[in-house]
């Protein structure tokens, strides 16, 4: 239990010893005089009303000080970043009425679907990834950045997750020249929540991305879960990018793979349908944080139940109040 002014407390406890010593030294002073007058006295239990009002006294002194005491609450808080591909094939309209419009009216439900204590901010990813929204509690910037989002460009889920992970710890994480991984800390109330088709053009040419491996490496140390969503479906369509027709398909092995390296939850959503529960099926940790519970109330409540008790007892015993 912490107090807001100890002085207070102090002070009033000094009143209640003084009290309880003048209270004390009369009795004895009565039972004296009663003494030498050859009377019996008649004990200590006349002062029971006096003993309860000093003790009211002492538990007032403690109410006026402002008790509190800390209580551990659980609540769903934290950062999310939305990772929206943009990429060309996100166009695709395997997905009523493309990938990207029903990614976007997904995030925005999942916006929506968030408490007040959860900040969020977006990074729409193209080869490099772009930062469009920091993380913020006024849910109506990310909102407004998602509706921005227009397709265009490649895609670097390596970048992409560098990016989420730069606008979580709001400074520029990189690998290093060397392929190095840097250590960002531990950020384990913070989530990304990737939307994506797992089309990863940083590899297409060369072979598997190395960058992925090390941005997720990056973020399952930090202790940031990755939930990935799918958005298309494994058949595929054709979508023209940059004069090119070029077949596109959901990549599920990379998006699975990325979100069970991290600890976090690969979500299929081959439809519109299945886009809008995504909100209702990510599950936000929930942190533990300590919050002051004010206990004066209870205090003064003691108190006047002493203080009652005590008057009472002192009209019963004597018939007077003091």
């Amino acid at each position: 239990m912490s107090l807001a002014d100890p002085v207070l407390l102090a002070v009033g406890l000094l009143v209640a010893a003084a009290l309880a010593w003048a209270a004390d030294a009369a009795a004895r002073r009565r039972a004296a005089a009663l003494a030498s007058a050859g009377v019996a006295p008649g004990g200590r239990a006349r002062l029971g009303g006096v003993w309860f009002t000093i003790a009211g006294v002492a538990v007032l002194a403690v109410a006026v000080a402002g008790p509190a005491a800390s209580v551990p609450v659980s609540r769903a808080s934290g950062t999310v970043i939305l990772a929206m591909d943009v990429s060309g094939s996100m166009a695709a309209t395997d997905v009523t009425p493309s990938r990207l419009a029903a990614a976007k009216r997904a995030a925005l439900s999942f916006i929506n679907a968030q408490p007040d204590k959860v900040d969020i901010g977006v990074v729409a990813f193209q080869r490099g990834g772009l930062e469009a929204a920091l993380p913020t509690a006024d849910h109506a910037t990310p909102s407004a950045a998602v509706r921005r989002l227009r397709t265009g460009g490649g895609t670097s889920l390596g970048d992409a997750i560098l990016a989420s992970l730069s606008a979580i710890t709001h400074k520029t994480v990189s690998i290093g020249r060397d392929g190095s991984a840097p250590n960002i800390g531990y950020w384990p109330s913070a989530t990304i929540v990737l939307f994506s088709d797992g089309q990863d053009q940083a590899g297409a040419a060369s072979g598997p991305d190395a960058s992925l491996d090390v941005a997720t490496a990056v973020a399952g140390k930090a202790g940031v879960h990755i939930d990935t969503v799918g958005v298309g479906t494994s058949a595929g369509t054709t979508v023209e990018v940059d004069g090119y027709h070029l077949f596109t398909g959901l990549d599920v092995t990379t998006l699975t793979a990325i979100s069970r390296a991290t600890g976090g939850t690969y979500h299929p959503a081959s439809d519109a349908s299945e886009l809008n529960g995504i909100a209702s099926s990510i599950n936000l940790r929930l942190t533990v944080t300590s919050e002051p519970l004010p206990l004066a109330g209870a205090f003064i409540a003691l108190a006047l139940a002493l203080l009652a008790t005590g008057a009472v007892l002192t009209v019963v015993r004597s018939g007077r109040v003091v």
